[in-house]
């Protein structure tokens, strides 16, 4: 069994258990069903690929946990480290009273703890709850979500509260043969609108536009504004609305990947478009930088997570998606009495777990 699917009314989640990628995400509304989450065009196809692509890389997919995010230089393992490339194992899967819950467990270590993904879907409600468990272990490690979405129109995003956005000292694809980027390498800007672009001027980091050939990565710094950080995601052909919620304590940044069609090497080959991924984070890029003296640390935003052999780690993470309305994402989100309310051109609420994310506690060190 290499897939597993959970269900609950209106809503079912499918997990790769080779790699621990989401292979599937479909939310019922009314007639419609609405599949917020990516799938790599190679993935199915049977072609032959690299034979040097990590695991993750081949079974591209949905949502996957990074631990670390990015290079694996602190302890061997593929890109995004071992829970994003390897196999996990089915714990616990069954009925709950008005929903799904489901318990996996990564066959490897990392840095020596055990770790676990945990799966709530509740009836109704149009979100994946996920937690991820790290217990015992030694040192410290680097975090983040990889939800990846993919749109053919287009679409503009939303944001909770930033500090500010800022770009890597370089781009993901320098070299012109083999890809293009669009934004300014190191940039940095407080107005999300306005971000600095590779030749000249500035670009609005909301709009994602299908006719920008590009491979972008930048991190967005949350602000100290005590609800729940969020992103939203109007996609127009979709005709849907992608969210995807954090607690800022635990998670204090957010990654932007804009991939469309800036890759022109195999397996991605110019085909991988209108993809977004939108990485909820406590990292900076690579285990060894996470750990030493980085730049977000001198911002004062923490980029890993204690490890201890008597001590356990959690950080919780929604995904979910609704009907577009109003034909934007919100101005605000707001979370409280069981319900997610969106402010804006067409104000909505729907049913959601307020207590799941843990706004207001304190998070792990």
């Amino acid at each position: 069994m290499d897939t597993v699917t959970i269900n609950a009314k209106g809503i079912s989640v499918s997990l790769d258990l080779t790699v621990g990628h989401i292979a599937d995400m479909v939310i019922e509304s009314g007639a419609r069903r609405l599949k917020p989450l990516h799938r790599a065009p190679w993935v199915d196809a049977g072609e032959t690929l690299p034979p040097d692509l990590p695991r993750g890389t081949v079974r591209l997919s949905g949502d996957f946990l990074c631990a670390p995010f990015s290079r694996s230089d602190v302890e061997e393992a593929p890109l995004h480290g071992w829970p994003a490339n390897s196999a996990w194992d089915v714990v616990d899967s069954g009925a709950t009273d008005g929903g799904w819950r489901a318990v996996f467990r990564l066959r490897h270590k990392v840095m020596g703890a055990s770790v676990d993904k945990i799966f709530t879907l509740r009836d109704g409600h149009p979100f994946l709850y996920q937690e991820h468990v790290f217990s015992g272990g030694s040192g410290a490690i680097s975090v983040a979500h990889h939800p990846m979405t993919a749109m053919k129109g287009g679409g503009r995003l939303a944001f909770s509260p930033k500090r500010f956005a800022a770009t890597p000292a370089d781009p993901l694809e320098p070299d012109p043969v083999r890809g293009r980027f669009m934004l300014a390498y190191p940039g940095r800007s407080s107005d999300l609108g306005h971000f600095p672009a590779a030749g000249g001027g500035t670009l609005d980091l909301a709009d994602y536009r299908m006719d920008a050939r590009r491979e972008d990565f930048l991190t967005l710094v949350e602000a100290d504004h005590g609800g729940p950080g969020w992103t939203a995601l109007a996609r127009q052909a979709e005709d849907d609305l992608v969210l995807v919620l954090k607690n800022p304590a635990e998670l204090p940044v957010t990654m932007l990947w804009f991939s469309n069609g800036g890759r022109d090497y195999a397996p991605w080959s110019g085909r991988h478009l209108g993809v977004l991924g939108i990485e909820d984070g406590r990292t900076a890029v690579g285990h060894a930088a996470s750990l030493g003296d980085n730049w977000l640390k001198r911002e004062g935003v923490a980029t890993a997570f204690a490890l201890g052999r008597d001590r356990g780690v959690s950080f919780r993470h929604v995904i979910g998606a609704l009907p577009l309305s109003g034909g934007g994402p919100p101005r605000a989100i707001t979370t409280a009495g069981g319900h997610l309310r969106l402010a804006g051109a067409a104000a909505s609420e729907v049913p959601f777990d307020s207590e799941f994310l843990r706004i207001g506690q304190p998070a792990a060190r």
